[in-house]
């Protein structure tokens, strides 16, 4: 396996905190992190962050982890990308993801409807920017040129770069399985390795329908990483944020996250944790979350335990880990990451 770290979240941004952010991720190359994922959420947005890491950083991939498909037009989203390919000598990722009802309506102002369908006519818009082409189409939710209108099929003034992977953020059985059939690699969450194969078969089944495997595709996941003999401790400092997954992260409707985990085999505890949640019994919904639920999430415990932990991911077929090392400090954070990076080396050569 490879490994990742990701910058920013929706809380991003709240302490002003760039410039030990921009050290995380140097130094993070340094010990050999391959890949670094900026998200947004509605906290600092993805690309920012990405142009001034191109400067700082020379072996690493930057990928938008995620873009929000309705934040921006396909044409602008391929704009930046193929930008951001430029500056960082081919090192960009795109990374799309359609987030969910509460953000794209309250925020974003547009509605969330058939967003698997605005993902698909995103990509194809997207590809054919990045061909070169002329952008013409005609799709459900785009239309290219606006009908009646004084515009013509205009082909970006970049050159063209076909180059540019794809990965989606995807949750929902036909999201898995347009990523597996589009997708050149995918960013998940919400993941147990030991329920790998409720997500996979989805991803599996687009795949074969595009007449590729799931070996072809880059399975990105991962968790917090944090060492110690105490791991009752290490479990309990992290029920309230899984309980805030399952219960905030969406309107009591659609909830991705939640029903990702219903399908894993948690499906009493999400529903119960999502209720006591939207009734503001927070601290008892974070008590309802099993201790289970945590460890499978993360990489927590003794050196062995996150080995073991490890080991589950790869068996499993994840391809890159994604590592969120703790600590109080950033020298603590780098510690962190450094042990989990020679323990990684330690299953990879098993």
């Amino acid at each position: 396996m490879k490994a990742a770290i990701a910058i920013g979240a929706a809380n991003s941004g709240g302490q002003r905190d760039w410039h030990n952010l921009v050290q995380y991720v140097v130094e993070a190359e340094k010990l050999g992190i391959e890949y670094t994922w900026s998200a947004e959420a509605w906290g600092q947005d993805a690309v920012v962050p990405l142009a001034y890491l191109a400067a700082r950083t020379t072996t690493m991939k930057l990928g938008s982890g995620i873009m929000q498909i309705s934040a921006r037009t396909p044409s602008m989203t391929a704009m930046t990308a193929l930008t951001l390919a430029a500056v960082s000598d081919d090192r960009f990722i795109l990374g799309l993801g359609a987030s969910g009802p509460q953000v794209v309506e309250g925020l974003q102002g547009v509605p969330f409807d058939r967003p698997l369908t605005r993902m698909r006519e995103n990509i194809d818009i997207i590809r054919m920017a990045f061909r070169g082409e002329k952008i013409a189409y005609k799709g459900k939710h785009y239309t290219l040129p606006l009908p009646g209108g004084e515009g013509k099929a205009l082909r970006l003034s970049q050159p063209g770069n076909d180059k540019i992977p794809i990965y989606l953020a995807t949750l929902s059985p036909r999201s898995l399985e347009l990523t597996g059939e589009v997708a050149d690699g995918w960013l998940g969450t919400s993941f147990t390795p030991e329920t790998a194969d409720v997500v996979f078969e989805h991803i599996r089944t687009g795949a074969e329908k595009a007449g590729r495997s799931l070996s072809d595709i880059d399975l990105q996941v991962g968790g917090s990483v944090a060492f110690s003999d105490d791991v009752d401790q290490l479990i309990g400092t992290r029920k309230t944020g899984l309980a805030f997954q399952l219960g905030a992260m969406g309107s009591a409707q659609h909830n991705f996250y939640n029903d990702a985990f219903k399908r894993q085999g948690y499906a009493d505890v999400a529903r119960e944790v999502q209720s006591l949640w939207i009734s503001g019994q927070r601290e008892q919904a974070a008590n309802t979350v099993p201790d289970e639920l945590v460890t499978r999430t993360n990489l927590l415990g003794t050196e062995d335990m996150v080995k073991d932990r490890m080991r589950a991911y790869k068996q499993a077929g994840i391809t890159t880990l994604r590592l969120d090392p703790q600590g109080n400090t950033l020298n603590e954070r780098l510690e962190c990451l450094g042990r989990a990076l020679d323990l990684l080396r330690a299953v990879n050569d098993e």
